[in-house]
């Protein structure tokens, strides 16, 4: 009968701790969106990624200038093989710098980006954690990844909680 007693006892407290339980949710996507702070980051990345490009473009018209006087050149016979080969194998060598340089693009566009954005999802990740402590929540759900919250009946949305925090 005991047992019973204590079984019953330790029942009603998980019952009492799971209705206990708030949740929350909001969209971060739109959040972001809202932020001035985007919209400010968004700009400098498109004007960095824009330096980087026109470099490339630069590379290009110059590979392009000299692939077309290499051609012009070997059409009227005026190359020995030897001078062709050494013109062959400069161009490639342009033409995969060209593509090195596409890839280094891309990871130094990464590195901005993360440089630019990290200070920002930092700040909201951490507004969040301090509306959900400060309003009891014990879990928080973002609506913007595709399959992370399907039903929101018994959550609340505290989008404009933090919003408010941000000073949005």
């Amino acid at each position: 009968m005991k047992s019973f007693y204590i079984s019953f006892f330790i029942a009603m407290l998980m019952v009492t701790g799971i209705t206990a339980q708030k949740f929350g949710h909001m969209n971060s996507q739109m959040l972001l969106m809202e932020m001035p702070e985007i919209k400010k980051a968004d700009a400098e990345l498109q004007k960095y990624q824009e330096q980087l490009i026109s470099k490339g473009q630069e590379m290009v018209k110059k590979f392009e200038t000299n692939y077309n006087a290499y051609m012009a050149d070997a059409q009227t016979g005026n190359l020995s093989t030897l001078e062709m080969q050494t013109r062959e194998s400069q161009l490639q060598a342009e033409r995969t710098a060209i593509q090195e340089y596409e890839v280094e693009i891309q990871e130094k566009i990464g590195i901005k980006r993360e440089e630019l954005y990290q200070p920002l999802f930092d700040r909201v990740k951490d507004v969040i954690g301090r509306v959900g402590k400060a309003n009891g929540y014990t879990m928080i759900f973002d609506t913007s990844v595709t399959g992370a919250l399907v039903h929101a009946d018994k959550g609340d949305d505290i989008m404009s909680l933090i919003k408010k925090e941000l000073g949005l």
